[in-house]
């Protein structure tokens, strides 16, 4: 295989479309690649860093990102799905790079940064969540993954382990795999929210998610932002920032239908509703048979439990033998 490659979500809140379009589908065609081995993590000791006094929405989430990976067709078969906090070496790794990564560099990190400021921390930022960038590393190198599926806001974040991988070589050997990112196409891997703000988001309550039913999927495009001054059928409407044309450009299979509407809703005589149970439709080819898998799938919540342990397991040792190389190079592998 050429490739190996490490991905995963924070199991805050079940998995949206935002998360399909950025990452899911991509993950997907990763995986069918015979060239590609990839692994997906369920990164719970993360999501800790900021909800370590509510760890339940924490641990009741694995189970329900588990659905949404098995639901999209992440395959255990072809892709390792582990759960973090289920591997042991990688807490130990990370101890290992913070003592190669100073404290003016992450507070530099402008992810880091930018997420404190976000949620609003202040002086009280866990010192967990204010490292998590070196947590990333290890997750990254116990696998020796050369390629890694960011946003364009993550990049800092990879940046960084480049940093940690160079430094680590240089000082005790070449050990680790220096990985590189894989960036979304430009203009794509960001959907927006329902309400037209920044990106569909689990905090800002503005998403629709993959488990969600047929009825509440279309009361979701229903409330959809369109255009605020499109107040008649008859007045002319304005496509750009209209939520719904922003999905169908997303995920409208039939394109000269869509400009058609477009140029329609532009000239005025297309009502709002009317092309809400247009997109309507348009979801439903592509996410109803995604929601019956999933369905399929909850019904035996301790079989996809027993898929996570499997996946730890093959995950946990692959750590364990980079973590014994890492220890002999740095000459503190005592017993052998």
């Amino acid at each position: 295989m050429s490739n190996i490659i490490l991905t995963g979500d924070r199991p805050t809140g079940q998995l949206h479309l935002g998360h399909y379009v950025g990452s899911l589908r991509t993950r997907v065609a990763m995986q069918n690649d015979p060239e590609n081995k990839l692994f997906v993590m369920v990164a719970d000791m993360q999501a800790l860093t900021d909800n370590a006094k509510n760890p339940a929405k924490v641990s009741e989430n694995v189970l329900q990102v588990a659905l949404d990976y098995l639901a999209v067709g992440l395959d255990p078969s072809k892709t390792t799905l582990f759960i973090q906090s289920m591997i042991p070496q990688l807490a130990e790794l990370t101890m290992y790079y913070l003592n190669l990564v100073s404290v003016a560099r992450v507070q530099r990190n402008p992810t880091v940064k930018a997420e404190i400021q976000q949620k609003a921390f202040g002086e009280g930022v866990p010192a967990g969540f204010f490292i998590y960038p070196i947590s990333q590393v290890a997750d990254i190198t116990a696998f020796k993954a050369n390629l890694v599926p960011v946003g364009d806001d993550q990049k800092p974040m990879l940046e960084q382990a480049q940093e940690v991988v160079h430094s680590f070589n240089n000082t005790y050997g070449e050990v680790l795999v220096s990985p590189k990112a894989v960036l979304p196409p430009k203009g794509e891997g960001r959907l927006p929210g329902i309400d037209g703000n920044g990106k569909m988001s689990k905090s800002l309550g503005n998403g629709i998610y993959l488990a969600d039913s047929a009825d509440v999927m279309a009361k979701k495009v229903m409330s959809m932002y369109t255009d605020p001054n499109h107040i008649h059928v008859e007045d002319p409407g304005q496509v750009e920032g209209n939520m719904v044309f922003t999905y169908l450009d997303v995920f409208g299979k039939d394109k000269a239908h869509i400009e058609e509407l477009k140029n329609h809703y532009r000239a005025g005589g297309l009502g709002d509703v009317k092309i809400k149970r247009y997109l309507i439709e348009v979801l439903e080819a592509e996410f109803g048979p995604i929601r019956a898998r999933r369905e399929e799938f909850a019904k035996d919540p301790a079989e996809v439990m027993n898929l996570l342990k499997q996946g730890s397991e093959k995950a946990e040792k692959i750590a364990a033998a980079t973590l014994a190389e890492v220890k002999e190079a740095m000459g503190i592998r005592y017993f052998g």
